[in-house]
């Protein structure tokens, strides 16, 4: 089975118990994350929001912008999104099935995309950030809250000890430094970083995206 194909299985099996995972132990940073992606895309027309699992995301930006579109690759997330989006009656979420590494979108179809901890789950990070960045129109702004499991002593040890028991798959293990490094990489400026304290830290990190279309061709 490919790697690609594993993962999903993993969250499609965890979605009915991803809340109360990310909103429990772990959910010490959840707020603050929320409160700053809000008001990262605030005003924006159009955001993309990628692998945005059940909606915790969803639901704080959609007040703030004219229009979403939320992907998940995983049916069972979707699912989840959908129930949400329906609840809280947001008439401006598209909520669609897409995978990361292909997204169907012309280049720079989107003022703001919201990449939320999934950074470190995907198994090639360049080619992620380049097919975001191809739908990021230029001048646009990426926002990618991750968990930096490498930050403190005590998350090093919860990712090496339960998370590996969950069977998660982690492709890497980020600190503060090492994101903004792996942005920049990629030619994204970053303009804003605030690392987030919890059982495993989140680093809030928006960057811009600077390139031309010319520049940013689809991986």
């Amino acid at each position: 089975m490919r790697c690609e194909d594993r993962d999903r299985a993993f969250w499609e099996r965890k979605a009915p118990h991803y809340d109360r995972v990310v909103t429990g132990v772990f959910g010490r940073p959840l707020p603050r994350v929320l409160e700053l992606t809000a008001e990262g895309v605030s005003g924006a027309e159009s955001v993309l929001e990628v692998a945005a699992g059940t909606g915790l995301m969803t639901a704080a930006i959609a007040p703030r912008v004219r229009r979403v579109v939320a992907t998940d690759y995983a049916d069972a997330m979707l699912e989840h999104l959908r129930t949400r989006v329906a609840a809280a009656g947001f008439s401006n979420v598209e909520c669609t099935p897409g995978d990361l590494y292909a997204l169907n979108y012309p280049c720079g179809s989107f003022d703001r995309i919201v990449a939320g901890n999934v950074l470190h789950l995907v198994p090639d990070l360049p080619r992620a950030l380049q097919a975001l960045c191809h739908v990021l129109r230029t001048g646009g702004t990426l926002i990618a809250p991750t968990f930096c499991h490498d930050e403190t002593r005590l998350s090093w040890l919860v990712s090496r000890t339960l998370l590996a028991a969950m069977g998660q798959p982690m492709h890497r293990r980020f600190t503060a430094v090492t994101l903004r490094q792996a942005l920049e990489q990629q030619s994204l400026r970053v303009t804003k970083c605030e690392t987030v304290p919890g059982v495993i830290p989140i680093t809030y990190v928006e960057s811009v995206c600077e390139a031309g279309p010319a520049a940013r061709s689809q991986p």
